[in-house]
């Protein structure tokens, strides 16, 4: 084993100081779906204003800040994915962008976990 081994991974220096927004690769999905959001400081409803392989956006009218873990389900209609059944989506993520939008507060969570359950 080297010794670069036990070291914390870190950004590429290209990386760093890059604005989030060029940070963003998947491509993203205007879906607009009711989900309840679930951090340590309580339970919001939110709903979804895009969806990508990466994460969420959401629009709430509460703020959770930067870095708080969430957990969310997020039901996908069956005709979206071409499914009889609706699909459920439960995630864990974190939050890595919040920001006032319109009069609400736009949410960006990054998906740490998912797991699909059949409805």
């Amino acid at each position: 084993m080297s010794a670069d081994a036990d070291k914390e991974p870190t950004m590429p220096e290209q990386a760093q100081g890059q604005h989030y927004e060029d940070m963003q690769s998947a491509a993203r999905f205007p879906l607009h779906l009711a989900v309840s959001v679930k951090s340590q400081s309580g339970a919001y409803s939110a709903e979804t204003q895009n969806i990508s392989a990466n994460g969420v956006l959401f629009a709430m009218d509460s703020d959770v800040p930067v870095g708080s873990a969430v957990d969310f389900a997020i039901l996908l209609p069956g005709d979206v994915v071409g499914s009889v059944k609706n699909v459920q989506i439960d995630c864990r993520g974190r939050v890595v962008r919040s920001f006032e939008d319109r009069g609400r507060r736009g949410v960006g969570v990054v998906i740490d976990e998912y797991r699909f359950e059949r409805c």
